[in-house]
């Protein structure tokens, strides 16, 4: 298929640097290696070129109608992107004053810097020294999850969806790396949770809870004894899902109880000995007997 008519399909037809520039890697991409051994075809790979030339001049990439076009699911058309972007050595990266510009919180700059700065030096300082200088902190996929958290602090809404589309990557990795960020940098990144008293709360579930055994109980307070008095204290304070629950088991109890009073009382004694019962037939009314004629005899 032609790199214009893809384009056209992904609202990138307007966009002449864009296609001039994918028709360009794609030219690349046949010299450098072959895509097939990838398991990319040939659609596919214009499809990522077109989405690797849209990032370099930060045009809008449609990436749910281009992995709609390529055929594949979502998670092999980002592993065939980014195989295709490490063969071809392009790198993609992500400015955190343009991400501020774009979603409109310029504040928050200053704040994504430090805590990726903090973030490098403290996982750098967990791993061992054999394994520092392959770590690769420029991914966008960083500077991205940054940015998110950092706003997310400062209850700024930012559209997850675009941060994840920006930096091409996936929404598990997006969030395996935000969960890192939020672990070892939570005084910059994290979000302090109050965890509230539940008796402190109030609200329509006390209305729930007040149960016709609570409100007898009130009203007889002053006639009741000390030991009944404690014994319904006792049963009030348990939850409402136990006190039904032993209301259940008190019904059955006493159901079960009269059923075995009943066949107590209708079991036969065994000491006794047992007569057969007789089977009594009615007897059919006879026919009248026919009368033969002796002459008939004869």
């Amino acid at each position: 298929m032609d790199m214009s008519a893809i384009a056209a399909r992904l609202g990138l037809s307007g966009s002449r640097p864009v296609v001039r520039k994918a028709a360009e890697l794609r030219r690349l991409c046949d010299i450098t290696f072959d895509s097939s051994v990838l398991g990319i075809g040939e659609v596919c790979k214009a499809i990522i070129c077109l989405e690797i030339a849209a990032t370099k001049f930060q045009v809008v990439f449609d990436r749910a109608e281009a992995v709609r076009m390529s055929g594949m699911s979502d998670k092999a058309y980002i592993r065939s992107f980014n195989s295709l972007q490490n063969g071809l050595g392009v790198k993609t990266t992500l400015d955190v004053r343009e991400l501020g510009i774009q979603f409109g919180c310029v504040r928050l700059i200053p704040f994504v810097q430090k805590g990726l700065a903090l973030y490098k030096e403290r996982f750098l300082a967990a791993l061992p020294p054999s394994r520092r200088s392959s770590t690769d902190f420029g991914r966008p996929v960083f500077t991205a999850a940054a940015f998110y958290l950092c706003a997310r602090r400062h209850k700024l809404k930012v559209d997850k969806l675009k941060l994840i589309d920006l930096c091409g990557t996936s929404s598990s990795e997006f969030t395996t790396v935000s969960t890192s960020m939020g672990d070892l940098c939570f005084d910059v990144f994290g979000i302090a949770k109050e965890k509230k008293d539940p008796t402190s709360i109030k609200g329509n579930r006390e209305l729930l809870d007040v149960l016709p055994s609570k409100r007898r109980h009130e009203d007889d307070s002053d006639h009741s004894s000390d030991e009944s008095s404690g014994d319904d204290q006792d049963e009030l304070d348990l939850p409402t899902h136990k006190r039904h629950k032993k209301m259940e088991k008190e019904v059955y109890n006493q159901w079960k109880s009269s059923v075995l009073s009943t066949n107590k009382q209708t079991k036969p004694d065994p000491t006794k000995p047992r007569k057969q019962a007789r089977l009594n037939f009615q007897k059919k009314p006879s026919d009248a007997p026919l009368e033969v004629s002796s002459a008939a005899v004869n």
